[in-house]
């Protein structure tokens, strides 16, 4: 038997059986995670299925990179979403409205449900975080980045207004995560899920924030503002939840308090400065173009 060709073979799989894959050790790796013991013979064979499809995986990385780059330049949505900074707004815009009405009306019934101000203040949160969307949604869709510069930095300024309205409803739940210790409750592996979401959204809202600036356009930097909050918030609750995951047995609820209150108190800060610069610098470019026009 040609061992080359054997390894080959393991090594490069049918595209089938790798998308086969994926589900198969997902299920098994969790199913270990959770109800089986580490020594259990499953476990032992889930890991070994884990590790084998991600050495497949990777090995396959380079050729898939290759064919979505070449896909990328002969598709025409594809074409549009690289040239198009217009476009991947609306996209994103939409999408994220979607879900902060949602993820808002969600919370807000539970708040009616159960009775209690900590699902109220997330709701308006997120309700508060759907209104600045909207705005930008209707803008955006009607008018190219700069065609209206005036109506973009007076919704530039109303969404710096709205974040310190947003400030009020974080600032309840900071209470409760501190005061009265509320915090999210999840299984380790669903925490360690969040954390990786979490911590790419982050990123990526970094990273859009300074991408986007080279547009000069008022919505596309609210857009990116509003993306960069509710990625800090996420953050905030991250920890709690976490904090209650994996650290209720080694630290005691002083130290959660004040960890929880730091982190809490520099959100809000980053919220209010971020609130505080759109309404100062829409409202003095918008003296300045009075000016201009007298």
């Amino acid at each position: 038997m040609d061992l080359r060709r054997l390894g080959k073979a393991l090594l490069f799989p049918p595209l089938a059986i790798m998308i086969a894959l994926l589900p198969l050790s997902s299920v098994l790796v969790t199913h270990s995670l959770v109800a089986l013991a580490p020594q259990s013979p499953i476990s032992a064979g889930s890991y070994v299925i884990a590790c084998y499809t991600l050495t497949v995986w990777c090995a396959r990385a380079p050729l898939l990179i290759r064919t979505a780059k070449e896909l990328s330049h002969k598709n025409a949505l594809m074409i549009r979403w690289r040239t198009d900074a217009r476009f991947r707004v609306r996209v994103s815009l939409y999408s994220t409205l979607t879900c902060n009405v949602a993820f808002g009306a969600f919370q807000l019934w539970l708040g009616f449900w159960h009775r209690t101000f900590w699902y109220y203040s997330l709701g308006v949160y997120y309700v508060c975080l759907a209104v600045m969307r909207f705005f930008l949604v209707r803008h955006a869709g009607k008018y190219t980045a700069g065609e209206r510069l005036r109506s973009e930095l007076v919704k530039y300024r109303a969404c710096g207004v709205l974040f310190l309205v947003m400030n009020l409803a974080l600032s309840v739940m900071i209470f409760f995560m501190v005061y009265w210790n509320r915090t999210f409750v999840h299984h380790e592996i669903t925490t360690i899920a969040i954390a990786a979401y979490t911590f790419a959204a982050f990123s990526f809202a970094i990273v859009s924030c300074i991408r986007y600036r080279k547009y000069k356009s008022p919505i596309y930097s609210a857009s990116k503002a509003i993306s960069l909050a509710s990625a800090c918030v996420s953050m905030l609750t991250l920890e709690c939840t976490m904090l209650t995951t994996f650290g209720s047995e080694t630290m005691d609820l002083t130290s959660r308090r004040i960890m929880l209150g730091a982190t809490g108190g520099a959100v809000s800060a980053a919220v209010i400065a971020m609130a505080v610069y759109m309404i100062a610098s829409a409202t003095k470019k918008l003296r300045l173009s009075n000016q201009e026009v007298l």
